[in-house]
């Protein structure tokens, strides 16, 4: 039996140099850019490295003050909305079972279930 042969992938110059110059990006990551593009991480450190260009550390990144990380959150409460049912939909085969159970009883809905379940 004839196994597939694996043929090699080629990218152009200016694929390599987008993807490198990605990384460069505030926030990117290395592995993040490889993985949106189809390529594998090691493959693009390579590039970089080839091309004289050290790939960032996850140490540095982690090296920014707390302060510049914190400083884009902002906490929100949200209400409580305690009237919202519980719904779980049961399929087996074509059958269909909807149940809506009171989210102020999750407690005895999660009995319930463990047991229907067994």
């Amino acid at each position: 039996m004839n196994s597939p042969r694996r043929t090699r992938r080629t990218h152009s110059e200016a694929f390599k140099q987008s993807l490198i110059e990605a990384c460069g990006e505030p926030g990117a990551s290395v592995a993040g850019v490889a993985l949106a593009n189809g390529i594998n991480a090691n493959q693009l450190r390579r590039w970089m490295r080839e091309r004289g260009i050290e790939p960032p550390v996850l140490s540095s990144l982690l090296a920014r003050p707390v302060a510049d990380v914190a400083a884009g959150f902002v906490p929100v409460e949200l209400p409580r909305n305690t009237d919202s049912p519980i719904r779980v939909e049961l399929r087996k085969g074509t059958a269909v079972v909807t149940v809506d159970w009171p989210a102020s009883s999750a407690a005895a809905c999660g009995a319930w279930l463990r047991e229907w379940l067994g």
